[in-house]
């Protein structure tokens, strides 16, 4: 069976191959081939494809906030004053430049951004809030929620 999206065509072998990788993208091409009944050099000019046309967009490593010391996850609901484009332009890149945000959505309903921070304690995600929403303006309002434990935390796609 062949997928097709919006950037490249996938069948069968693909998916299996973004299935394993998103568990583990230190796996050898030849496990990989192992698993799925394909030969090194086939997963690997799949794989080189695959990067090469963004469906995967990064290889990276998962840190363990806990082995970094303590850290915070803070999740904030953020309502805008003005919906301008160019504010809120402005504010998707003070979003995107801040190293303490993990995750940024401009989302619809009845607040405008939904922000994930790691934070090495709620002072240092106070001084943030001065920085992000007080000093920079164009917000309005937002709710802050510490997280208690992280139950589930991944980006990984479903593939099927």
């Amino acid at each position: 069976m062949t997928r097709v999206t919006g950037i490249v065509e996938l069948d069968d072998f693909d998916l299996r191959i973004l299935s394993i990788v998103q568990q583990n993208n230190q796996i050898s091409h030849r496990e990989i081939g192992e698993q799925i009944g394909l030969s090194v050099p086939s997963v690997a000019r799949r794989l080189q494809r695959l990067r090469s046309s963004s469906v995967i967009a990064q290889d990276r490593s998962v840190l363990n906030p806990d082995a970094l010391g303590s850290r915070v996850t803070v999740i904030v609901h953020v309502s805008v004053e003005n919906e301008a484009v160019k504010l809120l332009d402005e504010m998707k890149s003070r979003f995107q430049r801040c190293e303490q945000v993990q995750q940024c959505y401009y989302v619809t309903g009845e607040v405008d951004f939904i922000l994930i921070f790691c934070t090495r304690d709620m002072a240092e995600y106070t001084a943030l809030t001065r920085t992000l929403f007080f000093a920079e303006g164009n917000v309005r309002s937002f709710r802050t929620f510490v997280a208690m434990e992280r139950v589930k935390v991944t980006l990984e796609v479903p593939v099927d």
